[in-house]
């Protein structure tokens, strides 16, 4: 059985469309949910699927003897970043090596970095006229969105289209493509 760790900052979307793409697998698991925010309307939708969570500060998310055993204690074998906005630890990098996704909502290496994330992206994509984005699914490394590029997905913008739209057009990308990225990751 692999047991997934969802690692969350906001809205949860992407989280909840993960627990319920894995609700009925007899092999992959959503086991936890963690936030570095209370508020983070994720937690609500984990809780709505009976799913575990933790609110951990930033500190203690970068401390090994809080979240190494919080993950033992789960079991945790497999880690997904969904809408997390903290820099994961090395140590962490290095524990779950090739063990950790990310989603990016821009055709990296285009629009990444740091501060680039959720609508800073597409109003860069628009500001730059680029004629397509996407997503990006890539394994977590010590660099900020520098990690190995598991998949990619585009779709075309079109010169009308304001950021709104192609958030938009991301979010369908992001529904439909990675929880069975997730599945193909664990599977490789």
């Amino acid at each position: 059985m692999t047991n997934i760790a969802i690692f969350v900052s906001g809205n949860g979307t992407n989280c909840e469309n993960i627990i319920r793409y894995f609700k009925d697998d007899a092999s992959i698991n959503v086991s936890l949910v963690i936030s570095n925010r209370a508020d983070a309307y994720a937690l609500q939708r984990a809780a709505k699927y009976c799913v575990p969570s933790k609110v951990l500060t930033k500190q203690e998310i970068n401390d090994p003897d809080t979240i190494l055993p919080l993950l033992a204690d789960h079991d945790i074998n497999f880690i997904v970043l969904a809408g997390f906005m903290l820099m994961v630890p090395d140590f962490l990098t290095h524990e779950f090596a090739r063990r950790i996704v990310n989603i990016h909502p821009s055709l990296l290496p285009k629009f990444g970095g740091k501060g680039m994330y959720g609508h800073h992206v597409h109003e860069a994509v628009k500001k730059a006229g680029e004629t397509e984005t996407g997503i990006t699914i890539h394994y977590v490394s010590e660099v900020c969105d520098g990690g190995e590029i598991i998949a990619q997905f585009k779709t075309p913008v079109s010169p009308d289209d304001t950021p709104e739209d192609i958030e938009a057009k991301v979010h369908v990308l992001e529904q439909l493509h990675f929880p069975e990225v997730i599945k193909q990751a664990i599977n490789a």
